[in-house]
């Protein structure tokens, strides 16, 4: 006999085991209850909108301000859907979702986390997480729309964007769970890329026991400075129009890239395996005499140079953030195409910078605006502690992934952070805790030449609850639906070795090791 309990705030429920022995009964039961959830359910500075059974295997998105029309997702099971609107501040507006399954959860809590400036309830990522049983959250971290208009003028708005809301969304979403099913969630999972990496860091560092495993992609932590970059790529190629590289061109200086480099790793195989290694110039491709299609000119010589280099103090000579790897330029049209610098980036300097939405790029000067912009920065937007003793302390594991030819997220970027892990914490403790993947030929969170589809979560599941690191991770790489190439990807500093006597575009054939020339490094 099945034992009932009382949960909070009296709502009756059958703890989730029962959801599988009656499943017809139990989730008609469940149905009625989250039904009654907004009545039942009382939360701190935070209010149930709207709670209701969503069956039938299909979920319609609304409309999101200024997004292209919404699309049904299927394959769904039948799930409750909490809508919550979250107040810490007397300026906060956060809207948040909780989707809990009906039938089958599997004990666990996933979050997932928003690219860019938020400003939307990610659905597809609910999804995903809810057909593998889990209990899943999201928010638009405070705001609608794409932009960084709403900071201007709302500071709470801000620190909403820059890590409230994420908290929040988290404490309440876990209330609304334990309620639901009469038992809290036995283990709580953050999944995010890119923006939604920089949100993992900051629920890292800055609230340890809200998550106990991260799964964080490209994690564009280092934002304000991330930003100069992204403005300077801009600027390199924009602000003289000789300097612009045409997209046409961008495959010359590909093609250059790997003949430098693509045999680093041992390999011909048209990816750079081991991008730290290369020492790529393009002077290599400056046109002899005058312009042409397969070379540069020399002032896209010196625009591509300063991609490749990053962004230094004209001062001080201190680097503020990494440049592009040898390899991403098929994807440089997004950094360096224009018209206007990418937007995530740009928008910093109008909303939150210069507070002024007809802000010109062409304007900025780094040696006498840096100071200005450095005024604005601070752990609200940037998350760069290393510290994240209080983290590991409980059992976390970081597990990072990211493309050598991320053309947003500079990847070196990331290799600094685990760098100041190590110096923070020690070897043997990022060892225990923290695991970070390259995949190279893969852009900005997937995408690519490289192997970029790969399942990263059930490693990081498997590592947290049965204490199993991941040696690596198989990634494949698909053209018009049919599997062309596999390659395991490594634990940092490791990278895929071809063993030979097979396909070079098997996984099979590769193993985990040291980098050419670097044998001591490898774990």
């Amino acid at each position: 006999m099945i034992k009932r309990v009382f949960v909070l705030f009296s709502l009756l429920l059958l703890p989730a085991a029962a959801f599988a022995q009656e499943p017809r009964t139990q989730a008609a039961r469940a149905a009625k209850d989250c039904d009654r959830v907004a009545a039942a359910l009382k939360l701190t500075n935070a209010k149930v909108t709207t709670a209701r059974a969503v069956t039938g295997g299909q979920f319609m998105p609304p409309a999101a301000a200024g997004a292209d029309a919404p699309k049904a997702i299927t394959g769904l099971p039948s799930f409750c859907r909490v809508e919550l609107t979250l107040t810490p501040s007397a300026d906060s507006d956060i809207k948040s979702e909780v989707w809990m399954p009906l039938n089958g959860w599997n004990g666990r809590f996933q979050q997932v986390g928003n690219g860019a400036w938020a400003g939307s309830i990610q659905y597809p990522a609910l999804a995903d997480a809810l057909k593998r049983g889990y209990a899943a959250a999201s928010t638009d971290a405070g705001h609608t729309g794409t932009d960084a208009s709403f900071a201007m003028g709302h500071p709470e708005k801000l620190k909403d964007f820059g890590y409230r809301a994420v908290h929040e969304t988290a404490v309440q979403s876990k209330h609304a769970v334990t309620n639901f099913y009469g038992m809290a969630p036995r283990v709580s999972y953050f999944n995010g890329c890119s923006g939604g990496g920089r949100m993992a860091f900051q629920e890292m560092q800055r609230f340890p026991a809200d998550f106990d495993a991260i799964l964080a992609g490209a994690p564009g932590y280092d934002r304000v400075n991330q930003s100069v970059q992204m403005l300077m790529n801009a600027k390199a190629t924009l602000d003289n129009p000789a300097s612009m590289i045409p997209a046409s061109k961008y495959p010359v200086i590909h093609r250059a890239a790997l003949d430098a480099c693509d045999g680093l790793d041992g390999l011909k195989d048209g990816l750079i395996g081991e991008p730290l290694s290369c020492h790529f110039d393009p002077v290599v491709t400056q046109c002899k005499a005058g312009d042409a299609p397969t070379c540069l000119t020399a002032p896209q010589v010196e625009a591509a140079r300063k991609i490749y280099a990053g962004v230094r103090h004209p001062k001080t000579g201190e680097l503020i953030f990494p440049g592009l790897e040898p390899g991403s330029e098929l994807n440089w049209g997004g950094p360096a195409g224009g018209p206007e610098p990418i937007a995530v980036g740009a928008d910093l300097f109008k909303y939150v910078v210069f507070k002024d939405p007809k802000w010109n790029f062409h304007t900025f000067d780094l040696a006498r605006d840096y100071d200005a912009v450095h005024r604005i920065d601070s752990l609200d937007l940037s998350p760069t502690s290393p510290d994240i003793k209080a983290f590991v302390a409980r059992g976390g594991k970081l597990l990072l992934y990211q493309g050598w030819g991320d053309m947003n997220v500079a990847p070196k970027s990331t290799v600094a952070y685990y760098d100041n892990l190590v110096k923070t914490l020690g070897q043997k403790q990022v060892d225990d805790s923290v695991r970070l993947f390259f995949a190279p030929g893969m852009a900005h969170c997937g995408g690519g030449e490289g192997p970029n589809v790969f399942d990263a979560l059930t490693p990081l599941e498997q590592w947290r609850e049965q204490g199993k690191a991941p040696a690596s991770i198989v990634a494949t790489h698909w053209t018009y639906g049919k599997l062309d190439r596999s390659r395991p990807l490594c634990p940092y500093p490791q990278v895929a070795k071809y063993l030979g006597g097979g396909e070079i575009d098997d996984a099979a054939y590769f193993v985990c090791g040291a980098p050419k020339g670097h044998e001591g490094a490898a774990k």
